[in-house]
């Protein structure tokens, strides 16, 4: 962890507003209404406050480049491959459209591991997202950087198995298949250009994946979505999820919730019950 050390502590602010068109285009992309409260629905503080990088500032994966400047606020780990691990969020006021935003964030840690697949670098930064009245959102992000597959490692996740979802033991269950339109527009709506979303031969050739990936904000919206349909606007308190395994475009996904004493667990699943994310909130 030691030549990451001048990272920990780094901070970025950016500002923002809760544009209504955005909110528009929000929820049109989940197929949903807007909530009647005319507040803004709770996951589109994912789309505030954007990395702006310019085009030519990509790197070969989309995201953008990473130096060992004083301008870098993350550090420039020489691992080719990165995933949005996991989140914790607090919501603490809803947004609203027309809101002024800013958002300060700081690298909290950096922990080098040796896993199974090589070598993993664990990124956790904290997003503090707040209006003229106060704080609305406080996250902690977990991003993950992994070498490159070896050659020869078999595509993941994995074909799709004999096996069948069971929605039986779940209070709430919604099934639907992510397809090329729906990460298209929330890779508009996130800004989001890493390749793995759009770009098929890149994404199994160079990342081994054996499709284009689900973003795991994407399925942790659709999680918060479900939360939204069942129960209520703005219902929730905090939520966390983290991702266990890729959500493939054109395959089917299992989105489920129940209760447990006040408090919500969920997931989503493959077709085969293969767990792609695990996710709990308070109410």
């Amino acid at each position: 962890m030691s030549e990451w050390n001048d990272w920990i502590g780094r901070t970025e602010t950016r500002m923002d507003r809760v544009d209504p068109g955005m909110v528009t285009r929000w929820l049109a992309t989940l197929d949903r209404a807007a909530p009647v409260d005319e507040s803004v629905p709770q996951g589109l503080h994912w789309c505030l406050c954007l990395p702006d990088a310019p085009t030519a500032a990509l790197g070969p994966d989309g995201h953008p480049r990473r130096d060992d400047s004083p301008d870098s606020f993350l550090p420039p780990v020489p691992l080719p491959r990165r995933m949005w691990a996991s989140s914790k969020v607090e919501f603490h006021a809803p947004l609203r459209p027309d809101d002024s935003v800013t958002r300060t964030s700081r690298v909290a840690s950096i922990t080098d591991k040796q896993g199974g697949s090589g070598r993993l670098v664990f990124v956790e930064v904290e997003h503090d997202t707040l209006t003229a009245s106060g704080l609305a959102v406080r996250e902690v992000q977990s991003i993950v950087y992994r070498d490159a597959a070896a050659p020869g490692t078999p595509p993941a996740p994995p074909p799709l198995g004999e096996g069948q979802f069971d929605p039986a033991p779940w209070d709430a269950h919604r099934a639907l298949t992510p397809a090329e339109p729906l990460l298209l527009r929330f890779s508009a709506l996130t800004f989001n250009s890493h390749r793995i979303h759009y770009d098929l031969p890149y994404a199994t050739a160079e990342e081994g994946y054996r499709g284009l990936v689900v973003h795991g904000p994407l399925t942790a919206t659709l999680l918060l979505d479900l939360a939204q349909r069942e129960l209520g606007d703005n219902a929730l308190k905090s939520f966390a999820f983290r991702g266990l395994s890729p959500a493939i475009c054109g395959e089917m996904l299992h989105l489920v919730l129940r209760n447990k004493n006040g408090a919500a667990e969920l997931g989503a699943f493959a077709a085969d019950g293969r767990h792609v994310m695990s996710a709990s909130a308070a109410l």
